[in-house]
């Protein structure tokens, strides 16, 4: 399949067309000639748009899906189609599934269900047996299978010791760890972050503490055992300082936030709406400022949509008993445009590969064309029509969001919205 791509303003600061509106023309899936003017050739499908720009394909570091065991809230295949449709050439599926991806057969079934898609699908691997925190999964196995890392979707390891050989058994084969971060003493029957808005709604609040004091001590298992080590979905300013002095001292520590924790604040929680409930939960102004710039700095390697669809049965409950978590891929990219430059956003939507160790690819002559697209310019409100995935939790519904995404072009499939 040959395309040509008109009058596409390339972000890229790794390539030499960074900034530079130009013609591309894709063979077979590799970039065979960049251009300013590219001469019409038979047999070629052209992608021509209003105010096209192009990056390398966006990667999101944490997504939820269901299937196995959860279709009714998303399958692989419309997962994808979303996932594709909102800008992401690839995804890294975390092991939130029933049963839990802790295994080498469970790698293998997710692995093939994602075949002969647009969308990349990376495997998370649990880091214990059916992620209950008490025995360590088959590691090695789930990597040669393809898992990218390891880890229990947001619950924290409370057995240090187990952490401590984790972190140890994986550098045999450069593997890596995840550490959802969150005392779960602390944090008790908590459901909203500790201050002001909690006490003034009556809700059980969750402090700073529980988050940054298991960060510390992970980090302190770091240093000592070595290895690589990340810490997703990070929400306070103590966080960002924690993993700051971390990489000073040379620990290899990455983390990532999510693009709720970066737009929105606990004030949300102020209608008892349950959309807004998610882990860790939302925080304050001054914490979403720190994340911010934690980004622009640097301490921050990637974004998360860390999307999690939630049954609606779950959702329309009391605020104590409803399920936390929120669908985000639909508004990842508007959301974050709203709040950061163009080419931060684009940077820390492409970072994630270099997190996981996933090949990435400069646009260039000769390279593999994995591309999203999309425009920068222009506000729309995200509505329930907007709404691709099957659960329809946003936390983000009523929202203004800035630009749009056109679709992506990867695996030699072209994948346009509009």
């Amino acid at each position: 399949m040959k395309i040509i791509i008109r009058s596409a303003k390339i972000i890229d600061s790794k390539s030499p067309f960074h900034n530079q509106t130009v013609d591309l023309l894709i063979a077979d899936g590799i970039i065979e000639k960049i251009g300013t003017s590219i001469l019409d050739i038979e047999d070629t499908t052209e992608v021509k748009l209003d105010n096209l720009h192009l990056s390398q394909g966006w990667f999101d570091s944490s997504v939820s899906f269901g299937e196995p065991g959860y279709e009714d809230r998303e399958t692989i295949a419309n997962g994808l189609n979303v996932a594709a449709k909102s800008g992401f050439t690839g995804i890294a599926l975390q092991p939130n599934s029933f049963p839990v991806i802790d295994n080498q057969s469970q790698v293998n079934f997710v692995k093939n269900k994602a075949n002969g898609f647009a969308t990349e699908l990376f495997p998370i691997g649990a880091l214990t047996k059916a992620s209950e925190g008490k025995d360590m999964a088959e590691l090695f196995d789930m990597k040669k299978s393809g898992a990218v890392a390891f880890g229990d979707y947001n619950k924290s390891i409370d057995n240090a010791n187990l952490l401590k050989i984790a972190l140890q058994y994986v550098q045999d084969f450069d593997g890596l760890v995840i550490t959802y971060s969150q005392d779960p003493n602390i944090k008790g029957n908590g459901v909203a972050n500790e201050g002001i808005v909690s006490t003034k709604l009556g809700l059980k609040g969750i402090p700073n503490l529980a988050e940054e004091l298991q960060i510390s001590r992970n980090l302190f298992l770091l240093e000592y055992t070595g290895g690589k080590l990340h810490i997703p979905t990070i929400s306070t300013a103590k966080s960002v300082e924690l993993i700051k002095e971390a990489k000073a001292k040379g620990l290899q520590v990455t983390c990532s936030a999510s693009v709720h924790h970066l737009v929105l604040t606990d004030e949300k929680l102020e209608g008892f709406d349950t959309r807004f409930k998610v882990t860790p939960p939302l925080r304050t102004e001054a914490d979403r400022w720190a994340l911010l710039n934690g980004v622009t700095e640097g301490v921050i390697d990637t974004i998360t949509s860390d999307h999690n669809p939630i049954d609606i049965e779950f959702k329309k409950m009391e605020f104590d008993t409803a399920k936390n978590g929120t669908i985000g891929l639909e508004t990842a990219f508007g959301a974050l445009l709203s709040e950061l430059h163009l080419e931060t956003v684009i940077e820390k939507l492409t970072s994630g590969r270099a997190v996981f160790g996933i090949e990435s690819n400069t646009i260039a002559e000769g390279s593999k064309a994995n591309f999203t697209f999309f425009n920068p310019e222009g506000t729309s409100t995200f509505t329930k029509e907007n709404i691709l995935s099957k659960s329809k939790n946003s936390a983000f519904l009523g929202t203004e969001i800035k630009g749009s995404v056109y679709g992506i072009l990867n695996q030699n499939q072209l994948v346009i919205t509009k």
